[in-house]
């Protein structure tokens, strides 16, 4: 066990009296502060930072393994992730318009399953206060993504222009960016995987930057091949294979009361079924579309499986929160020596 899981994660977990967006938050304030501090940005880097260079749709990664959407969603605490080892950080989601999300509580622990869920509802300032903020910020040192969803007051009909507004405000700054149309916590989104709603959105954003489309993991073998055959076509640069999960198979005894909680589980429950989707993709692909591997990634093994089943990246988040920085180096460890 790591220093961290000793002592650093029974503290962050008692921040707030449990309450896990409290500790969220506080934590990410702290990461801030560090942020602004280069001694202490550097001597972290000296202890968490790999080495292990990749080049994925045209963009070079000092490693394969990145900060998934979610955690910094405005941006605030950048310059910590690189220095914690990530490779690559995914901000967001981000919408066009500002929006508070949903009801607190709105994010809960399930910890004998190592597990989150969430049903945030994109909270986050808008895609100009993004902007702004990654315009002052300068150079990240490693590649960013810009995880973009749908404003929830905007109907699904004008959903592409949504998605649009986000992409016009945002495209100076990132090196790539996730269409995301399957977290389940707004209602309708995860109707825009369907053929046509999806294949509407990619032709308004594909041509420009590297764009990315996030899946669901309940998605069924048909649907994920359909939802292929539109990214193909429509030359997207590669796949987020996959979001949180309605289901809440794998959850441990101890945890079936919060388990009741709605929104999507991320962590451990999720592993098996977040491997079989890359797995489906790349074989389905036969390869030719990059997969940024996410959900359920614990272990270095874990990554090293993600890898194995054909993700050319991988992303940490609810695994970050359990194992803490040391899980980020150990999975970059994992990644093949070949680029992709």
């Amino acid at each position: 066990m790591t220093l961290f899981e000793k002592v650093v994660r029974p503290r962050l977990f008692r921040i707030g009296g449990g309450d896990a967006e409290h500790a969220h938050e506080w934590t990410l304030r702290r990461l801030a502060g560090i942020s602004r501090q280069p001694a202490v940005l550097s001597l972290l880097k000296r202890r968490y930072a790999v080495q292990r260079p990749v080049d994925v749709f045209g963009v070079r990664f000092p490693n394969a393994v990145g900060l998934a959407a979610g955690m910094d969603k405005n941006g605030v605490a950048l310059k910590a992730w690189p220095a914690l080892g990530f490779g690559f950080v995914e901000v967001g989601t981000v919408t066009a318009l500002a929006q508070p999300g949903n009801d607190r509580p709105r994010l809960f622990r399930l910890p004998d399953s190592r597990a989150i869920i969430n049903r945030m509802g994109f909270n986050n300032e808008g895609a100009h206060a993004l902007a702004r903020r990654l315009a002052a910020l300068g150079p990240l040192g490693v590649p960013l993504g810009i995880s973009l969803g749908k404003s929830k007051v905007t109907p699904l009909e004008e959903a592409v222009a949504d998605y649009r507004a986000s992409y016009d405000a945002l495209k100076s700054y990132g090196d790539y960016f996730a269409v995301n149309v399957s977290s389940p916590n707004t209602p309708g989104l995860r109707s825009l995987q369907d053929r046509d709603q999806l294949d509407a959105i990619l032709a308004a954003l594909t041509g420009e930057r590297p764009i990315l489309v996030k899946i669901a993991p309940d998605l069924t073998d048909h649907a994920v091949a359909e939802l292929l055959e539109v990214c193909l076509a429509r030359g997207v640069a590669g796949l987020i294979a996959t979001n949180t999960t309605l289901g809440r198979d794998g959850v441990a005894p101890a945890d079936q009361a919060t388990a009741a909680q709605a929104g999507g589980l991320s962590g451990a429950p999720l592993t098996e079924r977040a491997h079989k989707v890359v797995s489906f993709v790349h074989s389905e692909t036969n390869g030719r579309l990059p997969i940024i591997g996410v959900g359920g990634l614990m272990t270095a093994d874990d990554a090293a499986r993600m890898f194995d089943a054909g993700a050319s990246l991988v992303q940490l988040y609810t695994g970050f929160i359990y194992h803490g920085p040391a899980l980020v180096r150990a999975a970059a460890d994992r990644a093949p020596e070949a680029t992709r």
